[in-house]
C-alpha cells in the first residue's frame, strides 16, 4: 500500500513540474500605443517593439502617411495611419540632412547655417500639422481611446507622442536621446555647466576657464532653439489641451525616460530616479554573415577588414571626396567594405566592396573587422564599443562629434573632420595611425568588457521598466517635483536674495545701534566737559 502511495504521489509530482515547464513565463501583456520617429531612430524603437512582442504585448505604431522608413505591415505590431497632405517624406528629411552636411564643411557660413536651421524649424512644423489632423479625425481618435491603451511610448525628438498620451491621459515612455533639440538630460536632471559639455562643444568633462565660458553661450543658445521648438507644440496644447497645460511640463510629466546611453559611453554627470539608462540596447552577438559577405571577408587574410558606413539616410559624400577616400582604400593591404549608393568612385581599388546595405552589428562582431569608419552616430558608436573595435569617426551633423569626442576621450577612436579630408586628404594617415598603434583596440576592449558587465542587459532593463508602468499605470513617484519649480526657486535665486537682504538689514541695524551708541557717547563726554 506505501509503495501504491508513493508512485501515485510521484506521478502527480511529475505531472505537476512538466505543467509548469510547458506552461509560458507569466506575463502582463499590455496594450501600447507607439508614436515613432523616422530613420535610426526607427531602427532601434523597432528593436524594443519586437521585444515587448515576444513578451506577449499588443503594440499598435501610429504614423503619417508620408512615412517613408516605418513599414505600414508587421508581424510584430498594428499601424494607425494618419491621412495628411504633406509630412517628413524622404525629400525633406534628407534635404535638411544635406544642409547640415553643407554647414559642417563650412560651418562659418551664416546663410547655410540659418538656412539648416530654417529646415528642421519646417520638420517641427509639418509634425505639429500631423498632430492637428490625428486629433481633428473624431472617428480615429474614438478607435484610439476605444482600444484601452496602458501606456504611450514615444521617441521625443518631435513631440507629437506628447501632446497624445495628455489628450489619452495615458502614463507616458520615453526612447530618448533628444529631446526636440536638447540632450534629453539637460531638460531634466541637473546639469552643471562647468562639467557637463554641452552638444556641439567639442568639450570633454575637464573644461579650462574659455571652455566653460563656451559651455556657457551653447548652453544658452540650446535653451533659445529650445524655446522656438516649443512654441509650435504650445499651439497644439493650447487648442486641444487647454492654455492651463505648458508643453515643457507635459515632457517633463513622463514616467520614465529610457535613455539611449550609459556612462560606458557618456560622461558621468547627476540624474533623476526616472532616468533609465539602456545604452547599447539594440546590440547583439553577432549572427552568420550572409555567404558572399562572408567569403569575402575570409579573403582579407591576415590583414582583415575594414567597413564603413556613414548611418541609414546618408548613402554618400561628394564626388572629390568620395574619390580621395576610394584612393586611399586602394593603398591599403586590408579589404573593404563600404556602405555606398551613389556612383561608384573613379579611384575605387580591387579591395573595395561597395554595398547598398550591410548587417553592421554582424560585421562588428566578426573577429577579422579590424576598423570602422563611421559617422558616430549613437547606434554605430554604440555597437562599436559592445564589439570592441576602434574608430575613425567622420561627424556629418548634430551629437556625431560629441559622440565620437566620448571614444576619442577613452583612446577608442581618431576624430576627422569634413573638411580636412577635403583639403588636407589625411584619411589614409588616420586610417594608418588606428590601425597600427595596439592601444586604439586595447581601449575598446576594455569598454567592451565594462559594457558587458552589468546585472541586467539594457534591453531587459528597458522591459522591465515599460511593464512596470503598465503595471501600476505610471511611475509618478519617481518624478522629482523640480520641474514644477520656477528657475528662480529651482536655482534658489529667491532664497539667497531673502538671505542677502535680511544680511543686510540685520548689518544695517547693527551699524545703526553702534552709530546710535557712539553719538551718545559724544554727547555725554561734551556734557562733562
Amino acid at each position: 500500500m506505501w509503495l501504491e502511495i508513493y508512485q501515485n504521489t510521484c506521478g502527480k509530482c511529475m505531472v505537476a513540474l512538466l505543467l509548469l515547464i510547458l506552461i509560458p513565463g507569466v506575463c502582463q501583456a499590455g496594450n501600447i500605443l507607439v508614436l515613432p520617429w523616422e530613420g535610426s531612430h526607427w531602427l532601434n524603437m523597432n528593436i524594443l517593439l519586437q521585444a515587448l512582442h515576444s513578451r506577449g504585448h499588443n503594440i499598435t505604431v501610429v504614423h503619417s502617411s508620408k512615412s517613408f522608413y516605418i513599414p505600414n505591415n508587421s508581424s510584430h505590431y498594428n499601424t494607425v495611419t494618419v491621412q495628411v497632405e504633406r509630412g517628413v517624406d524622404e525629400e525633406l528629411y534628407t534635404n535638411c540632412l544635406s544642409k547640415a552636411i553643407q554647414f559642417e564643411l563650412d560651418t562659418l557660413h551664416l546663410i547655410k547655417f540659418g538656412e539648416m536651421i530654417g529646415c528642421f524649424s519646417e520638420i517641427h512644423k509639418v509634425v505639429g500639422e500631423f498632430v492637428s489632423t490625428l486629433l481633428d479625425d473624431r472617428e480615429l481618435m474614438r478607435n484610439i481611446e476605444g482600444s484601452k491603451f496602458d501606456l504611450v511610448l514615444t521617441d521625443p525628438a518631435l513631440g507629437a507622442g506628447v501632446i497624445l498620451a495628455k489628450y489619452l491621459n495615458l502614463p507616458l515612455v520615453f526612447n530618448v536621446r533628444w529631446l526636440l533639440v536638447l540632450d534629453g538630460q539637460l531638460a531634466l536632471a541637473p546639469s552643471p555647466v562647468s562639467y557637463v559639455p554641452m552638444k556641439g562643444s567639442g568639450n570633454n568633462d575637464k573644461m579650462t576657464f574659455f571652455q566653460r565660458v563656451k559651455n556657457m553661450i551653447l548652453y544658452l543658445i540650446n535653451q533659445i532653439f529650445y524655446h522656438f521648438a516649443v512654441k509650435v507644440y504650445q499651439k497644439i496644447c493650447d487648442k486641444y489641451l487647454g492654455p492651463e497645460n505648458e508643453f515643457k511640463q507635459l515632457v517633463l510629466n513622463a514616467d520614465i525616460w529610457l535613455m539611449r546611453t550609459d556612462f560606458v559611453f557618456d560622461f558621468p554627470r547627476p540624474t533623476v530616479p526616472n532616468v533609465v539608462y539602456m545604452g547599447g540596447f539594440h546590440c547583439s552577438p553577432a549572427k552568420p554573415l550572409p555567404q558572399h559577405l562572408e567569403d569575402f571577408v575570409q579573403s582579407s587574410g591576415e590583414h582583415g577588414v575594414i567597413i564603413m558606413s556613414l548611418g541609414t539616410l546618408v548613402s554618400e559624400l561628394p564626388a572629390d571626396m568620395t574619390n580621395k577616400m576610394a584612393a586611399a582604400f586602394a593603398k591599403l593591404p586590408q579589404k573593404v567594405i563600404w556602405r555606398h549608393k551613389g556612383d561608384r568612385p573613379a579611384t575605387l581599388g580591387n579591395n573595395t566592396l561597395l554595398v547598398d546595405w550591410m548587417p553592421q552589428n554582424d560585421l562588428l562582431g566578426h573577429p577579422k573587422i579590424k576598423l570602422f569608419v563611421s559617422h558616430g552616430g549613437t547606434n554605430g558608436v554604440q555597437e562599436a564599443i559592445y564589439h570592441g573595435v576602434p574608430v575613425v569617426g567622420l561627424p556629418l551633423y548634430f551629437d556625431q562629434n560629441d559622440n565620437l569626442l566620448r571614444l576619442k576621450e577613452r583612446g577608442g577612436a581618431k576624430i576627422l573632420t569634413l573638411a580636412t579630408v577635403d583639403k588636407h586628404n589625411n584619411f589614409l594617415e588616420a586610417i594608418q595611425e588606428v590601425l597600427t598603434e595596439p592601444s586604439y583596440r586595447l581601449n575598446m576592449q576594455r569598454l567592451s568588457r565594462l559594457h558587458r558587465d552589468q546585472p541586467m542587459k539594457p534591453l531587459d532593463t528597458a522591459l522591465f521598466w515599460i511593464e512596470f508602468v503598465i503595471r501600476h499605470k505610471g511611475a509618478a513617484h519617481l518624478r522629482t517635483e523640480s520641474y514644477r519649480l520656477p528657475w528662480y526657486s529651482y536655482h534658489s535665486v529667491d532664497v539667497i536674495l531673502f538671505l542677502i537682504t535680511s544680511a543686510l538689514v540685520i548689518l544695517l541695524l547693527f551699524a545703526g545701534i553702534l552709530w546710535s551708541c557712539f553719538r551718545l557717547c559724544i554727547k555725554r563726554k561734551l556734557k562733562s566737559d
